[in-house]
């Protein structure tokens, strides 16, 4: 479904469910130009609910819906199309995150994407980039609560994006979760930070980049204290750093700390903040640090414009199918048969589910895109090669969730069915799978296949496959195929699937 000219021309809102604090903003773009409306923000420290074992406890999901509820107050009206929510490292890491995300998507009536390191730096220099413009090559760095973005890129193009699994939360917990500020505490926290990202040092060396840009609330509370006791004008600077570090050790106590400009919400998470921009000042010469105006919600914004923006062709195209056909490219798949399996499915599933959403017709199309490129690692069950792959590899503008479900289809291809429980109990799923397993069949010689022959029709969770009987009585084995497939449906409750006798 295309969207409407309102829908395009009005403003788009991003959910950003952070370590440390959740944020809301309600933005617009305007002849290229962005444009804020709203801004809410929350400390909710969901990260510090994060045990040992990665669970995330009871009392910080209990903060986070509460939040999420002020949130969808202030959506109201909004259309889920205008909406984005994304979460990072705090619920990649939690073993239970799936509990917290379904009662997240069911507050906020948006379904709650999880996005990898690399895709949060990704969004993080798009949200910077188009807020603060420039030509100069750029180190961007965002100091969440678990994990650290650093971004390379020129103009608006990330060149060079790497997560690193520490944050000003983590790492204050861990040095200083007894509210003690001490020097030997910061040496420790400056040393384990250095050893999170010491990988990094060639890769962001100095020689790369032409100025550094500090993206979200740690370089933000920072550069505000440095500016408010009258140290820098706003700049971050290692002599800058070293006098915030001093005053804490003074303090004594995250208790007793009173800098001017600092929020009390922030004083505990403040020490791991500064030891990682210390840490990454020295180790990458970063003399000046100025703070950036946009960070990952814009980032997400603009790309939530530019997918709607693609949805009004006619052949909808965005980031993310840049990543399939470079994925392709790299794993050597045969592109001539991708599109004849994708060409075949897209066909039956418009047939059985013409209503179905944009989504999950390029869901389905992205499927049969990479579901040969395991054959690169092995001829030996290569639809499980291809699935893993396709789960594990970076791919720009994928969730982690909506890769994790091409995936899944990927793996669906051919094969049993019991290995995609509980995935296909879901409808909408079973009929992505059923497609492409039905163009996978017909499509197995690897020749010119005719869409016409096939047709699927639905009833319920009943579908039956008719066949052009010229086309059958001259395809003795794809027919055979397809009634062994028949078969392999037998014994699911998702769907049924029959051939005429």
């Amino acid at each position: 479904m295309r969207p409407s000219a309102q829908l395009l021309s009005g403003p788009l809102a991003a959910v950003d469910i952070g370590s440390n604090s959740f944020r809301l903003e309600i933005g617009q773009l305007q002849h290229g130009r962005y444009r804020r409306i709203d801004y809410l923000k929350e400390m909710v420290r969901l990260g510090g609910g994060l045990d040992a074992d990665g669970m995330l406890s009871d009392a910080a999901a209990a903060r986070g819906l509460a939040c999420l509820r002020r949130f969808a107050q202030r959506l109201e009206g909004f259309a889920p199309q205008q909406v984005r929510a994304v979460a990072t490292q705090t619920l990649r890491e939690a073993r239970n995150r799936d509990a917290f995300l379904e009662r997240a998507q069911a507050v906020l009536g948006v379904p709650v994407e999880v996005i990898s390191g690399h895709e949060e730096a990704r969004l993080i220099y798009i949200g910077v980039a188009h807020l603060q413009r420039g030509n100069a090559d750029r180190l961007v760095i965002d100091i969440g609560g678990r994990s650290t973005e650093l971004i390379l890129g020129r103009g608006l193009t990330p060149l060079r994006a790497e997560s690193f699994p520490i944050g000003s939360v983590s790492l204050s917990m861990r040095f200083f979760g007894d509210g003690r500020l001490g020097a030997e505490a910061f040496r420790a926290a400056q040393v384990a930070a250095g050893a999170e990202i010491e990988e990094a040092l060639q890769a962001f060396a100095p020689s790369r980049w032409q100025e550094a840009l500090g993206s979200s609330g740690t370089v933000g509370a920072v550069s505000g204290l440095l500016a408010a006791a009258g140290v820098t004008d706003g700049r971050i600077t290692p002599a800058g750093l070293r006098w915030c570090i001093d005053a804490c050790i003074r303090a004594g106590h995250t208790d007793r700390l009173d800098l001017p400009g600092l929020q009390p919400e922030r004083r505990a998470v403040l020490p791991g903040g500064l030891a990682i921009l210390y840490t990454l000042a020295t180790h990458f010469a970063i003399d000046r640090l100025r703070p950036a105006r946009g960070a990952l919600r814009q980032g997400v914004i603009i790309e939530l414009r530019q997918r709607l923006d693609a949805l009004r062709r006619a052949q909808p195209e965005d980031i993310r199918d840049e990543s399939v056909r470079s994925l392709q490219a790299r794993f050597g798949a045969d592109a001539e048969q991708a599109l004849r399996v994708r060409t075949l499915a897209q066909a039956l599933h418009d047939q059985a589910l013409p209503d179905a959403s944009t989504d999950s017709l390029r869901e389905l199309g992205w499927a049969c895109d990479l579901h040969e490129i395991g054959l690169m690692v092995s001829h030996h069950d290569p639809h499980r090669h291809s699935a893993y792959l396709a789960a594990n590899v970076d791919a720009p503008g994928f969730s982690q969730s909506q890769q994790r479900r091409v995936s899944r289809l990927v793996l669906g291809q051919r094969g049993g069915l019991r290995k995609l429980e509980p995935d296909i109990a879901e409808p909408h799923f079973a009929w992505q799978v059923l497609c492409l397993r039905l163009a996978v069949i017909e499509c197995h010689a690897r020749g010119p296949v005719d869409p016409l022959v096939l047709r699927l029709q639905r009833s319920g969770t009943h579908a039956r496959l008719l066949l052009d009987p010229t086309w059958a009585a001259a395809q003795p084995r794809t027919v055979h195929l397809l009634r062994e497939e028949a078969q392999a449906w037998a014994s699911q409750a998702a769907l049924r699937l029959q051939l005429p006798p």
